[in-house]
């Protein structure tokens, strides 16, 4: 597919024109960050992971009902999706405490909460995407109550599916974030899952070993990032169990 006009980079994607109307596409980058990008590399094939786990997810989602922005997969680093108004939140279903968490309440990281908590950072760079309250979403206009509601169970539906999918493969599904968009049908609007779901995004540990398997890795210098993310794409099928990784990068199934 032909280049198109650059749209929007971030630290992890870029976004270009989408060939039709309501359109994007997202083009997943090799670029890994923490700590408010405080700590850069670039790690061989985290793009082309990324890009088919998230497909991997939201197909997923998408076949159960719940809406999300993706269309189809292009080839190894890009995927078509719709275009969608974002809600500038980040949307965090925790299970077990872990990272700001345990720091703020004091709680072991390790421990399950009683229910999945919710929160809501607001998202900026600059501030550090701080936490905010349900009553700054609504005084600040970035969602309404009714939005908030259905954040809440577009992020708990999201939950139920990926905590049974990662336990099926013998991973924990700590805690994870999505952010959430508008489309619009006339004057209806409705929300749904967009940017991406991946291991850039969850806290993801062995059950039995209690090895972390997500972006943490990079974090915490604990061993090599792709290494961590080829082993979740193995034991979701995405890429063949006897596979390993090569110099090229990783190879993953059709």
């Amino acid at each position: 597919m032909a280049r198109r006009r650059m749209i929007y980079e971030g630290k992890a994607k870029i976004l270009y024109e989408g060939p039709e109307p309501d359109t994007l596409i997202q083009y997943f980058k090799d670029d890994a960050t923490a700590f408010d990008a405080t700590k850069k590399a670039t790690i061989e094939g985290k793009g082309v992971l990324n890009n088919r786990l998230s497909e991997h997810f939201m197909s997923g989602l998408n076949a159960i009902g719940v809406p999300t922005h993706f269309i189809r997969r292009i080839n190894m680093r890009e995927q078509l999706i719709r275009m969608v108004e974002m809600i500038p939140l980040e949307v965090v279903v925790r299970n077990y405490a872990a990272g700001s968490l345990s720091k703020r309440l004091g709680i072991p990281e390790g421990q399950q909460l009683p229910r999945p908590v919710i929160e809501f950072y607001y998202k900026d760079d600059a501030l550090h995407d701080p936490l905010v309250t349900e009553e700054h979403v609504v005084a600040f206009n970035w969602a309404s109550q009714q939005d908030i509601d259905d954040m809440i169970a577009l992020a708990l539906r999201v939950n139920d599916f990926l905590s049974g999918m990662f336990l099926g493969v013998g991973i924990r599904l700590v805690d994870f974030k999505i952010e959430i968009g508008r489309i619009y049908d006339g004057d209806f609007q409705r929300l749904i899952v967009a940017d991406e779901i991946s291991p850039d995004s969850c806290r993801l540990w062995d059950i039995e070993t209690g090895r972390k398997l997500d972006k943490d890795v990079f974090r915490h210098d604990l061993g090599d990032l792709a290494d961590a993310y080829t082993e979740v794409a193995k034991r979701l099928g995405v890429m063949p169990k006897s596979q390993s990784r090569t110099h090229s990068g990783p190879k993953l199934v059709n």
